[in-house]
């Protein structure tokens, strides 16, 4: 086995000698045995997607999450390493749509849940061999006999007891908020699963006049860098000390900032009868709507003038389009003002009724028809670009857009003191994640959107009457099988789907809610669900918990280190894990 060093040993050769030794004795087997009953090292090791090969960004956390295990083992400490699969959500979906040929929601019901869901569990795994092959030959000690799947009965089953476990705490809510959207895929996207995907992009910035009521010929000038969002225009704001300017332009009148004046007028030659004026003197002015589809809503106080504290001067006119159905800011507005929300998007991203001239379109592909129309029209002041970081669904690239939608949250904002509290109990190398990057993001944390309008994932475990007046959420197997009289081998959509509940308030049957849980909160969950808790290993379990160690790259701040730390505070207020060792991104 020794052999002396010359300056033609080959490497890679030693290194399969060394490989072939390993499996002949089964070293890594006889090493874990050797400890068992001995203080125990505890470390967790996060799930990759499955349907994706390992490269390069893999080698560098694998190495460290070997260095650490084999160190403690040398100790005399008994140290667990087994391997887990991320099985479910968007990135398989996306797969089983492009080898199939098909693309989004309308797609795969025309197909069948059942026939979809089955294809998505057949090509999950097909890459095992490839990981446990490349992952072995880097020398890596890992336990891929024992592995741990986010789609195994057992998996899901625990995930359900987090569920309920939140629920129970009156952590879990649904809500209509505006979310960042895949129009592609027909989900809501988190935060954090959104600032993964930014792209720079140029986009329209078009400059529109909407015309007062109690003025002749008189105009506000409104800027916006998304036309498609105008046929759901309900207001205009303003800021309320910004200074505003009127002017005649030929026969016309213009109310815009006084800062941005000189952006579209180059000379004071070009305009007359300049007067000043205070925001708050616009404020409550009526106009007609740019387009006629919702022209009835203004019996319900939309098409006026508001205050906004956002408004800014840095671009555009000083004057904000607001679309109550589309934009987070532009929501807080029309709830504060008491201004209609209106949202005319299927599923897809496509224009609904009234707005039937664009019926059936892709919103972002309608931006030139309208600019066109608006020009036609003679409302259209100014046409530019502008180029613009644009988030972009981090799977299948397709640009996001905001709007509002009803979906499942975790009220993670009320948990940031205990976030914080729990966070500095964890040992971070580099040391300055503690209060730096993942520390801010604790600081600003959003209650977090947990369910996805899709289908191969674990089912919201959430069965409610067709009024909406009687709901019962599921902690296990045996309690919906108690519930329903109906035997659960399978609890992925297209088999609980089918399972109703008998009303205990005269109601008929209780029926699932359609969504599936994001599959960050299955991998979030993974301390749990690993080990079929509380249904097994219950005792072993809370005596090992939180782990002693865990790695992984630095986008995982904002993803699993964070779902890690927000279930695990909200279930037992303390942190998942007492150290973590972060590396940098290889590309």
């Amino acid at each position: 086995m020794y052999k002396p060093v010359s300056n033609r040993t080959d490497f890679p050769a030693t290194e399969q000698e060394v490989l072939a030794v390993w499996a002949e004795q089964d070293t890594f087997a006889r090493s874990i045995e050797q400890r068992r009953g001995s203080d125990e090292f505890v470390f967790y090791d996060g799930p990759p997607f499955a349907t994706g090969l390992p490269h390069y960004g893999h080698m560098l956390p694998g190495t460290i999450k070997d260095i650490v295990p084999r160190y403690q083992t040398m100790r005399g400490r008994y140290v667990d390493r087994r391997f887990g699969w991320d099985c479910h959500g968007l990135p398989v979906e996306f797969e089983v749509e492009q080898g199939l040929g098909i693309s989004g929601k309308s797609d795969i019901e025309a197909m069948g849940v059942d026939v979809f869901n089955e294809k998505c569990r057949s090509i999950v795994l097909r890459y095992t061999q490839e990981w446990r092959k490349t992952v072995t030959r880097m020398g890596r000690w890992v336990d891929f006999d024992r592995d741990y799947k986010t789609m195994d009965p057992e998996y899901m089953e625990s995930i359900w007891w987090v569920f309920k476990t939140l629920w129970e705490k009156e952590l879990i809510y649904e809500g209509q908020k505006i979310l960042p959207y895949c129009p592609r895929c027909a989900t809501p996207l988190s935060n954090f699963e959104t600032n993964q995907g930014y792209k720079d992009v140029s986009d329209p910035a078009i400059t529109i006049r909407f015309k007062l009521d109690d003025e002749d010929n008189a105009y506000v000038l409104a800027w916006t860098t998304t036309p498609w969002t105008l046929p759901s225009n309900m207001a205009l704001a303003v800021g309320a000390d910004i200074p505003y300017v009127r002017i005649e332009d030929g026969d016309a009148v213009y109310y815009m900032a006084k800062a941005r004046l000189a952006t579209y007028y180059k000379s004071e030659e070009d305009y007359t009868g300049l007067s000043e004026l205070k925001g708050s003197e616009l404020v409550g002015k009526s106009y007609e709507p740019l387009f006629p589809y919702f022209a009835d809503e203004k019996a319900n106080g939309a098409f006026r003038i508001v205050a906004a504290t956002f408004v800014s001067t840095e671009d555009g006119t000083g004057v904000v389009h607001i679309a109550p159905g589309f934009g987070e800011d532009d929501a807080q507005v029309g709830r504060d003002e008491g201004i209609p929300a209106v949202c005319p998007l299927d599923a897809e991203g496509q224009f609904t009724a009234p707005v039937d001239d664009y019926l059936g379109r892709a919103v972002k592909e309608t931006d030139d028809d309208l600019i066109r129309r608006l020009k036609d029209e003679k409302k259209l002041i100014h046409r530019g670009t502008i180029k613009h970081s644009y988030p972009h669904c981090w799977r299948c690239e397709a640009p996001l857009i905001y709007r509002a939608i009803s979906t499942w949250f975790v009220k993670v904002e009320s948990m940031r003191d205990r976030l914080i509290a729990a966070n500095q109990q964890v040992h971070w190398v580099p040391e300055h994640l503690r209060d730096g990057r993942f520390g801010k993001w604790l600081e600003g944390a959003r209650d977090w959107a947990i369910s996805r309008n899709r289908y191969w994932g674990t089912p919201l475990p959430v069965w409610r009457s067709d009024d909406g007046e009687e709901i019962i959420c599921v902690g296990s197997i045996e309690e919906l099988e108690a519930l329903s009289g109906i035997k659960a081998d399978d609890l992925h959509k297209h088999f609980v789907d089918q399972i109703e509940i008998p009303s205990q308030q005269g109601k008929g049957t209780l029926k699932r809610v359609p969504e599936v849980l994001d599959c960050w909160f299955e991998s979030g969950s993974m301390p749990y669900a690993q080990n079929h808790y509380p249904f097994e290993n219950k005792e072993h379990f809370e005596a090992h918990f939180p782990a002693d160690f865990i790695a992984e790259g630095l986008d995982q701040t904002r993803g699993w280190f964070y779902t890690l730390m927000v279930l695990s505070v909200a279930l037992f207020d303390r942190p998942a894990f007492r150290n973590v060792v972060v590396n940098g991104l290889i590309l």
